[in-house]
């Protein structure tokens, strides 16, 4: 069985969808099941650029948040509040957004391919969860730079369960994953003045 890549899923997605306005639940509907892949890449983008302040990481990480603690207890579909769910996108801004992205999607499909596909399902898609909800709760954490690798670890395994690539998958977990050890470690053995350390070490790089 042929896996379809991310570019024919948005296009056939363009072409499902109907009227002047869309709902989310349909476009959900429209990934069937990798539904999860495609938002959490979706939402991790976002995050993947440097925003300062508890607050707003932790306001842009709670979507994250949610959709890795579904995937981390074995959810097959979405659950999401029903006011998110019927809230409706004007389908010409979906047409444009999908439009806009096919070029970098075709880009990127031709490094992603359907490989060590176990990594994608079963109990590993329980995993990938876990560690993805570990990234996610990093990204809430005030320290540059917490958006950008976990929310680029995330990245990376949404689109490889999408085109179940066990290998871009495994990737993205060693970077996320080494990012939040990195973290741990350092205030495990320095402290909360580590984290200042730290964040001055990167503001001198960027």
């Amino acid at each position: 069985m042929s896996i379809r890549s991310i570019s024919e899923l948005l296009q056939d997605l363009d072409s499902q969808l109907s009227g002047e306005h869309v709902t989310l639940d349909e476009v959900l509907k429209g990934f069937h099941e990798r539904g999860f892949g495609f938002f959490l890449f979706i939402f991790a983008l976002p995050t993947a650029l440097p925003l300062p302040g508890l607050g707003i990481n932790l306001i842009i990480a709670l979507p994250l948040l949610l959709l890795t603690a579904q995937q981390a207890m074995g959810r097959k579909t979405i659950w999401l509040p029903q006011s998110w769910k019927t809230k409706k996108i004007e389908r010409k801004k979906i047409s444009t957004m999908i439009s806009k992205a096919l070029p970098y999607m075709r880009k990127i499909e031709h490094l992603i391919q359907p490989r060590l596909g176990f990594v994608t399902q079963g109990l590993f898609s329980n995993i990938i969860g876990i560690l993805g909800f570990i990234m996610a709760l990093s990204v809430c954490l005030p320290v540059p730079l917490t958006n950008t690798v976990p929310s680029l670890g995330i990245a990376i395994m949404a689109v490889g369960v999408i085109m179940r690539d066990g290998l871009s998958v495994t990737i993205g977990a060693l970077i996320g994953t080494a990012w939040v050890l990195m973290l741990l470690l350092i205030v495990m053995f320095l402290g909360a003045e580590g984290i200042d350390v730290f964040k001055d070490t990167l503001k001198s790089f960027i």
